[in-house]
């Protein structure tokens, strides 16, 4: 490494732990101050974060990755290098139009007005922190219907805020030397998936990589149930928000292309909010040993894909988690490492914390939030090296360090 691929592309990232040297972040921004308590759930949130703390403990998570030797790039200057050409911003200002759901078109004509006035950066800013409605003028010349529809509902945004942009694994996934684009569960993502969709298009770095998935499908995947347990083996979780339709589509063209993968195992978890991921219930931590929410391990079922003769043949796996895990990557023994220990108490509360939703830096090593001491502790006791992060406002979002992270190179494990 790196390979002639990777330089093509920019991409490389064939394990869950292999030395972790290229990551993008989203540092939060405003969008997290346009969250309102009568909103929470439409945006997909329990709480709102203390946006200055929860950017403090951002900086301090990327400093981590610093400090152990990754390259830190953030989205928004990703998506700003991305529109440096005016067509190409042009182009992304009407999309991003299209997608927010406007239907007048004196709104939609202010909107782009206001949208043009500003500088790339500030640009890039406001599409993901919304746009309220006491931000705009414009409304108080012009047709009477069109103020009325302005004024016709007490809801106060004209576009709606990105908040959970600051967990960048799930718009799109990168794999091997390409990436997966895509189809977010719920509408309130989806708007996410359009800054990938022109950066693996027009950035002059990324706009190479081989697609494996498009974000134009019509049923959803999200990058937290898709782990790369091995250059051979991607696991995908059919969860809450990851639907057997898209796994089968994602299946058939990784396997059928990448040329590396040869099978996907379908993890099959419970269906909730707890547990919405994935990688909120099992992250991997080095070659051997991986954490494991404990109530999910008589609720699981593994099926292994693979391609046979140009289609995806299916079979379900029996027997333990342990033994079809070192079946499939080859392993003389494996160690899973339980979520809060034995106890359902500790389990339950550090899961809700994410406890499970590790991110590996390098094989056993990892950075997880402080707030779980009682996994953080029975993870050293198994010998891998832990780095923690502070979490009080970070951790309101419902997802962990793995969650808020979207590695681009990793060396192979």
């Amino acid at each position: 490494m790196p390979t002639d691929t990777m330089l093509k592309t920019g991409l490389h990232n064939t394990s869950e732990i292999g030395r972790l040297k290229k990551v993008m972040l989203h540092r939060p921004g405003r969008e997290l101050e346009n969250l309102m308590p009568e909103y929470l759930e439409r945006l997909l949130f329990d709480d709102i974060p203390y946006l200055k703390v929860a950017q403090a403990e951002h900086d301090a998570f990327a400093r981590c990755l610093r400090e152990n030797g990754a390259e830190v790039v953030y989205l928004k200057d990703l998506v700003e290098e991305t529109i440096a050409a005016p067509e190409i911003r042009q182009e992304l200002t009407e999309q991003f139009l299209d997608e927010a759901g406007l239907e007048n078109r004196r709104m939609r004509d202010i909107l782009r007005e206001y949208f043009d006035s500003m500088e790339r950066g500030r640009l890039v800013e406001t599409m993901m922190a919304g746009v309220r409605k006491s931000d705009i003028r414009g409304f108080e010349t012009g047709r009477l219907s069109d103020y009325l529809s302005f004024r016709s509902d007490d809801y106060p945004f004209l576009i709606d805020p990105m908040p959970n942009l600051y967990f960048t694994r799930d718009p799109f996934a990168t794999i091997g030397t390409g990436v997966s684009l895509h189809r977010m569960h719920t509408v309130t993502r989806n708007r996410e998936t359009l800054f990938g969709k022109f950066i693996f298009q027009y950035h002059p770095v990324y706009r190479n990589a081989p697609k494996w998935y498009d974000r134009g499908e019509t049923s959803s995947l999200e990058g937290g149930d898709i782990l790369i347990l091995s250059p051979k083996v991607i696991a995908v979780g059919i969860s809450q928000r990851t639907e057997e339709d898209s796994i089968d589509k994602f299946a058939h063209t990784v396997l059928s292309i990448s040329q590396t993968f040869e099978k996907i195992l379908a993890f099959n978890i419970p269906k909730s909010r707890s547990f919405m991921h994935l990688d909120t219930v099992f992250t991997m931590v080095d070659r051997d040993r991986f954490t494991v929410h404990p109530n999910i391990l008589h609720e699981i079922t593994v099926y292994v894909m693979e391609l046979v003769d140009g289609r995806v043949h299916i079979r379900e796996e029996q027997g333990r988690l342990e033994d079809i895990l070192k079946e499939h990557l080859g392993l003389d023994e494996v160690t899973l490492i339980k979520c809060g220990s034995d106890n359902p108490i500790d389990a339950a509360r550090e899961q809700w914390s994410d406890g499970s939703n590790t991110l590996a830096i390098a094989p056993g090593e990892v950075v997880v939030y402080e707030r779980n001491y009682v996994t953080n502790r029975i993870l050293e006791d198994n010998g891998i090296t832990v780095h923690t992060i502070p979490c009080s406002e970070l951790s309101r979002g419902r997802g962990g360090p793995r969650c808020m992270s979207m590695p681009f190179v990793r060396e192979d494990a």
